[in-house]
């Protein structure tokens, strides 16, 4: 069974971060400049949140607040759910699920090695999927 560390083998590890004391308004730009739906939140070497697209609507845009004086503290999760680079996809699938989150941080040991997201999950089950049809197609018809 896959874990989430062959997903980072594969899309790598890098995170976009913010620092607590960043404004809504520059994680936002942020978000949008990488084409990413979550941003984690550190405070100096210290992984303390994670801030979402789902916080901005909810938490700004619902609750009529300014994203340019509006700090990431003030409305980023925490705490937050984590999984580890040994954790497997169906264990990180179902905090997500009963979550209801569609990004998990892989943190050990307070370091941060990446992030996986519920797509990158679904990549790998699709991937998965293919290759057994194939394997399965050769099985039955031969290979050509």
């Amino acid at each position: 069974m896959p874990s989430a560390q062959s997903i980072l083998e594969k899309k790598g590890g890098e995170v976009v971060t913010m620092t607590a004391d960043s404004s809504v308004y520059e994680a936002a730009k942020q978000m949008n400049a990488h084409r990413i739906g979550a941003v984690v939140v550190t405070d100096g070497d210290r992984v303390v949140g994670i801030f979402t697209e789902r916080d901005i609507l909810n938490r700004i845009v619902a609750a009529g607040l300014d994203p340019k004086t509006t700090l990431v503290r003030d409305v980023m999760t925490s705490p937050m759910a984590c999984g580890h680079r040994n954790s497997k996809l169906a264990e990180c699938k179902s905090v997500m699920a009963d979550k209801r989150i569609r990004h998990l941080p892989i943190v050990e040991d307070g370091e941060l090695y990446g992030m996986i997201s519920a797509g990158d999950i679904l990549a790998s089950e699709s991937a998965e999927q293919q290759a057994t049809i194939e394997y399965l197609h050769e099985y039955l018809h031969g290979h050509r």
